[in-house]
């Protein structure tokens, strides 16, 4: 698989918080499972930004038949939902990684 593969949907950057999303949709790539978070802290560990982990999924049910591939502290938003994130957080705060 090369680097590009491996890359998410989308990448965006929150200048005032300098946190960068790394945004996977489940309808284009699948899901961040431990595997492709791995896989895209390894593309990504020369960045100097905190990362938020983002998958994304059209319909709560979508996300329901997904979640238990997802991996922990990570994010999930919801299209159908799109005021509310879900914080898949060992920890109990949310921070980036």
């Amino acid at each position: 698989m090369s680097q590009d593969d491996k890359m998410p949907a989308a990448v965006l950057y929150r200048r005032d918080k300098d946190w960068l999303y790394l945004i996977e949709s489940v309808t284009n790539g699948g899901v961040l499972d431990e595997e492709h978070l791995e896989e895209l802290e390894a593309l990504t560990k020369n960045v100097d930004k905190h990362k938020v982990f983002v998958t994304a999924f059209p319909n709560f049910q979508c996300f329901k038949d997904n979640m238990e591939r997802l991996a922990w502290d990570t994010v999930v938003w919801i299209a159908e939902m799109p005021e509310h994130m879900i914080h898949l957080e060992k920890q109990g705060t949310l921070e980036p990684r």
